[in-house]
């Protein structure tokens, strides 16, 4: 559904420019329809003032702004269809110049992007006097905006699943992983890493969480040490002695837990810490822990089952993600647009944190126009060394060309009267002598 949409926005968007083309023709057209009419009509008019100028001393003003018309009209025609073409064909120098210096073109125009538009002080001005931050707070604060964005990246991320789940991309993704995460030693790491938590005594917590998890276990599950002593005792005991051993065995666990769990020199807990610290210590220095843990990992990884059960476990998660991303009115949606629009308001309100998010917005446009302002010139410049000579002529022309006919119409009315003026001044000055 969304590639038909895409498919039918893209086709619209094409209708459209062929439209405005197709509109642009017609008024270029028109334009040289007129431009040649008023061409015409100075000839006319030179014409018929010229037959009957000796008759009519005073269409000699007539003439010579009917001939100072069709001068600037055709200097003008001719200056304006050199840019796209040989005038009547002729191969007149300096002619047809869009076509025959296309490439010089583009390069000029790259380079002109380049410099005037992409340079640091360019970016950072325009850059400094938007709120970007604040621009894009305010769309995303709005809830349709939130959820178009939430629903974009949720096709996004869906996509990539899909091309996660590719048989190739699988065997890139292990490729990957095996090189990254499996081929190098894991000893060495896990060893430092156990020195950085042992030191930090980040490692209490879990010892407090795990004594506490047994405590309750003990208490709720007091049956587990039935018959744990007695069954073992001579079968002439009375049963009341079994039950009062298996109670004590009890009782006596949950003591020397509570303990542990209390006391924070409990010579349990300092065993325990100097066995974590010898252990950190033989992963990073003893060779002979590191080649055991790193064959046990390669067992893991190597392990049919293992991989079974990874594989299973990741078509799960895809597809309880994917499942996930596509309900629209699932809860990942809704806690993802809720965060959006949490996220927006509290740039809005936060002038600090907008502050700040527009400067690194700038910062990071800035690296991008630094590191690929040449290439985005060269870009312009091979795209317009791309296009067919006579392609790019009518392009330009239809763009344009309206607005160049406007020099020919000027150049005819300009000629006329310059034609006029020259003809006056000099009558008069002849007249004087």
């Amino acid at each position: 559904m969304t590639e038909t949409a895409t498919a039918g926005a893209r086709d619209a968007a094409l209708r459209d420019a062929e439209r405005r083309d197709a509109e642009r023709r017609l008024a270029l057209r028109r334009m040289k329809t007129l431009a040649t009419a008023l061409l015409i009509l100075a000839a006319v008019v030179f014409t018929v003032s010229f037959a009957l100028e000796d008759r009519y001393p005073w269409l000699g003003y007539v003439r010579a702004a009917a001939e100072g018309a069709m001068v600037g009209a055709l200097a003008d025609w001719f200056a304006v269809t050199a840019l796209f073409r040989h005038p009547l064909g002729l191969r007149i120098p300096h002619t047809a110049i869009i076509p025959t210096r296309k490439d010089e073109i583009g390069a000029a125009l790259g380079e002109f992007v380049e410099t005037n538009f992409l340079s640091d002080e360019v970016v950072a001005r325009k850059l400094g006097s938007m709120d970007l931050a604040g621009a894009g707070a305010s769309w995303l604060a709005e809830p349709a905006s939130a959820r178009r964005v939430v629903a974009e990246a949720s096709r996004g991320l869906t996509g990539l699943a899909a091309l996660l789940d590719d048989e190739r991309m699988r065997d890139a993704v292990e490729a990957v992983v095996r090189t990254h995460l499996v081929a190098p030693l894991w000893g060495p790491p896990l060893g430092r890493l156990g020195e950085r938590v042992l030191d930090s005594g980040g490692h209490l917590e879990a010892v407090d969480l795990l004594l506490d998890r047994l405590d309750e276990w003990l208490a709720a599950n007091p049956e587990a040490f039935a018959s744990v002593v007695s069954r073992r005792l001579p079968s002439w005991m009375p049963s009341f002695v079994d039950r009062l051993v298996d109670e004590r065995l009890h009782s006596e666990a949950r003591r020397f837990v509570r303990d542990v769990r209390d006391d924070p020199e409990h010579r349990l807990r300092r065993s325990l810490d100097e066995y974590l610290a010898q252990l950190a210590d033989r992963l990073q220095h003893d060779e002979a822990t590191i080649e055991r843990l790193e064959a046990a990992k390669a067992r893991a990884f190597d392990d049919p089952r293992i991989r079974d059960l990874a594989a299973s476990a990741w078509t799960a998660a895809r597809t309880a993600a994917v499942e996930a991303l596509n309900d629209e009115e699932g809860e990942l949606r809704r806690r993802a647009e809720a965060f959006v629009g949490d996220a927006a308001r509290r740039v809005l309100a936060d002038e600090e944190l907008r502050a700040s998010l527009n400067a690194r917005l700038t910062g990071a446009a800035l690296h991008l126009v630094t590191s690929y302002r040449g290439d985005i010139a060269h870009v312009i410049t091979e795209t317009v060394q791309g296009w067919d000579p006579a392609e790019t002529t009518d392009k330009i022309e239809t763009q344009v060309g309206r607005d160049l006919q406007f020099i020919r119409i000027n150049g005819t009315v300009v000629g006329a009267l310059a034609g006029l003026a020259i003809y006056a001044v000099a009558t008069g000055v002849a007249a004087l002598f």
